[in-house]
């Protein structure tokens, strides 16, 4: 099994002066903010419960000077500070870990396990990389407040709770984010990234990452002996029609040219061999960019389920009750256009245009878009993704092969000084840009 903790010292590339000297200071603080990386790492915290974590960010900002508050829409961290005019430039890092048991091998793996409140004991693990964006959020903290004199503004930093559960920028937003708390012109995050290597960075204008519903469908029937089937309504034939059916909605019925995804990811339905049971249950991820085509899968899966029990001949007050997990779920976020290219066409002059790549959007969901959507369309905001895979094993499996561990495997190892180091570096200089003196 690899080992990562390499160092960035490769990633240097000819820059500008003041590039230079931005990267001189990353990488002096490298040493310091690698201990850190490492106990977040092994010590990772589930959604709703990132007290520890929230704690070392708290401490961090509180040290160099910031106007730190805690418990912000539960365990989130606001931390504030003003340096004279100017505009208002948030900073965003998400803190919570997966219910993943790691299996990277590394010495440094987390060993930590918890019993869920709903009852099931897992392993904890930084499968998607939160503990690399807390880590990086730290720098950015440290670089700000010692280049005071460069730049004048005011800074906000938040470290957001509930990502996975895609809660908590909507709880802190909730809690007053906006309102008790400088509201920014401009909004910045990164995500560490699976499908690209080491300390590149990517970025997409306009749709970046996709609407995500969780959508329960309760399939009644009427219970009975298998060997009389007759005599039964059977909910997990019906339920295997309402699965099928469900294919249609983007195959038939949503443009080829906009995306849309409805997956069941669990079908749960009967106990024993010779018992038809009375119900089934269905689990789905429901993705799509615009809310035109939300709303039409949505009301689709309603319609469908619907119509295949009616087919079925189920009672009108059978009928299954299908269930949008509205706390859970995450809109899409929009990059806005000019913005991203604006700031990625400056990150270019510091990292050089090998290093700085239009991507294509996914489908993968991030709650960083509550910052600047619906009433916060006044806010520019930008997420952009920094690659995690060394380029030699991105090189070797590419050639194999072979397929990379993705975000929330077991085995998600992210070269984390290249990481870190980049994603510093990145969004330390586009807030530098933003707030610099006139």
């Amino acid at each position: 099994m690899r080992i990562l903790w390499t160092g960035a010292a490769a990633l240097a590339l000819a820059m500008p002066a003041a590039a230079q000297t931005l990267r001189g200071d990353v990488e002096k603080q490298m040493p310091s903010l690698m201990t850190i990386y490492k106990d977040l790492h092994a010590n990772p915290e589930l959604s709703f419960m990132e007290v520890r974590s929230a704690g070392i960010l708290a401490a961090e900002a509180r040290k160099l000077g910031f106007e730190v508050t805690e418990k912000v829409g539960g365990t989130g961290v606001v931390a504030v500070m003003k340096n004279g005019p100017g505009p208002v430039v948030m900073v965003r890092a998400d803190m919570d870990g997966l219910p993943v048991t790691e299996q990277t091998g590394l010495a440094g793996a987390s060993k930590v396990r918890v019993t869920t409140k709903e009852g099931v004991e897992t392993g904890v693990m930084h499968a998607c990389g939160h503990d690399t964006h807390m880590t990086a959020w730290i720098g950015v903290a440290r670089l700000m407040a010692a280049n005071k004199a460069n730049w004048s503004g005011t800074l906000v930093m938040i470290g957001q709770p509930a990502e996975e559960r895609g809660a908590g920028a909507r709880m802190m937003l909730a809690d007053g984010l906006y309102t008790r708390f400088p509201k920014p012109q401009y909004a910045l995050a990164f995500h560490d990234a699976a499908q690209f290597p080491a300390g590149k960075i990517g970025y997409t204008p306009g749709y970046a990452l996709a609407n995500v519903d969780s959508v329960d469908i309760l399939v009644k029937g009427l219970g009975g002996h298998g060997a009389y089937p007759q005599t039964t309504k059977d909910p997990i034939v019906l339920a295997s029609r309402i699965v099928g059916a469900l294919q249609t909605l983007v195959s038939r019925e949503i443009s080829p040219l906009d995306s849309a995804v409805v997956t069941v990811g669990s079908f749960h339905a009967g106990a024993k061999h010779n018992i038809i049971s009375d119900e089934a249950r269905l689990q789905l991820t429901v993705r799509s960019y615009t809310d035109e085509v939300r709303e039409h899968l949505l009301d689709g899966i309603a319609r469908i389920a619907k119509g295949e029990a009616i087919a079925a001949g189920i009672p009108d007050d059978r009928m299954p009750v299908v269930s949008v997990q509205k706390d859970e779920y995450t809109p899409a976020t929009y990059n806005t256009p000019e913005f991203a290219e604006e700031m990625a066409a400056y990150l270019k002059t510091g990292f050089g245009e090998e290093r700085v790549v239009k991507m294509p959007p996914v489908m993968g969901g991030e709650d960083f878009s509550r910052f600047s959507r619906d009433e916060h369309k006044d806010v520019k905001g930008l997420i952009v993704w920094v690659g995690g895979v060394p380029q030699a094993e991105y090189d070797a499996a590419k050639k194999e092969g072979r397929t990379l561990p993705s975000l929330h495997s077991p085995f998600w190892a992210p070269d984390a000084p290249a990481v870190i180091s980049t994603a510093t570096e990145a969004l330390t200089s586009m807030a530098m840009k933003l707030m610099a003196k006139k």
